[in-house]
């Protein structure tokens, strides 16, 4: 499962090219943002699902979305590279208020009852009602992390300058560390069991950190003039 893992994880970074090549023609972070938000977001809905993963020699536990949600922090790192720390952080209270837009219409969709044909209010609400607390934690956890990975990038690069990959790797990998031990407890006490999706979602967003950080370097070489 190992080398399928890193296709889809390679893949799903490969996306991220077509932001850095929008960036590059307009000069513009708009595709980079909508990308970030449609990540941040699908994250929130799909991580109610809980996968195994299994390496063979080990088994672990993860929500889905670790994989797609992972994949942000390398869309943080290529804002901050070409248009600065400021425009990091004004994608990520952007998508703090589309989160908050996506809650709301959920919650809209919860309450507004099920036509008497329809058949899936269970469904419905075995899944939904769910989002809304995973949502919060994540909330909780994005704004501390995704500011963290954007000050932590920023700084450095100040110390660090021509180093890629240093400040890739150690500004995301923290910042995913940090995401996991706020956004785990406060999703899924009471509904799961806690250390073995911590530890699970440690390695799956530790591997992805890692291998992005040749798309890194794809998206810096096709953004013109970046230092």
């Amino acid at each position: 499962m190992i080398v399928e893992l890193i296709f889809w994880i390679c893949l799903i970074s490969a996306v991220t090219i077509a932001g850095a090549e929008y960036a590059r023609r307009y000069n513009s972070p708009d595709l980079l943002i909508a990308m970030f938000a449609t990540f941040i977001i699908l994250s929130e809905i799909v991580a109610v699902k809980i996968v195994q993963y299994d390496f063979g020699a080990a088994t672990i536990f993860a929500p889905a979305a670790v994989l797609i949600f992972s994949v942000t922090f390398l869309l943080t790192d290529i804002v901050n590279e070409k248009f600065g720390r400021a425009a990091t952080h004004k994608m990520i209270l952007i998508t703090f208020f589309c989160l908050l837009l996506m809650l709301l219409f959920i919650h809209l969709a919860t309450i507004l009852p099920g036509a008497p044909f329809w058949g899936n209010e269970k469904s419905w609400a075995d899944i939904f009602t769910l989002v809304p607390r995973i949502t919060i934690a994540s909330l909780i956890a994005y704004l501390v992390s995704e500011n963290f990975d954007a000050w932590s990038y920023a700084k450095l690069r100040e110390k660090i300058g021509r180093h890629l990959w240093v400040r890739n790797a150690f500004s995301s990998i923290p910042s995913l560390g940090l995401d996991t031990l706020i956004f785990i407890p406060l999703a899924f006490y009471g509904v799961a069991p806690i250390v073995p999706l911590i530890m699970g979602q440690f390695v799956l967003k530790w591997l992805t950190a890692i291998v992005d950080i040749p798309f890194m370097y794809i998206a810096r070489w096709r953004i013109a003039g970046i230092s």
